[in-house]
């Protein structure tokens, strides 16, 4: 006798390139930054493109984007 489940909300995945506020790990991953260098420039620059949320930071997608085209190292 199987069981089955009906969920009625559904589990979609949304690629990491439509997100707007990424995590550190899909961030570093995103782009091709180690997750320690992407955890300090969160620290460094909350307001600016990271917000600290609960107990984590995010990262705001679109403003980093922007941060980095500016400069020239980081």
């Amino acid at each position: 006798m199987a069981i089955e489940k009906h969920d009625t909300m559904e589990n979609t995945l949304v690629p990491v390139s439509e997100k707007y506020t990424l995590t550190i790990k899909e961030a570093a991953s995103y782009f091709n930054i180690g997750t320690k260098k992407m955890r300090r420039l969160a620290e460094d620059n909350r307001g600016r493109f990271a917000v600290f949320s609960g107990n984590r930071y995010l990262i705001i997608r679109p403003q980093f984007e922007k941060f980095i085209s500016a400069s020239s190292e980081i």
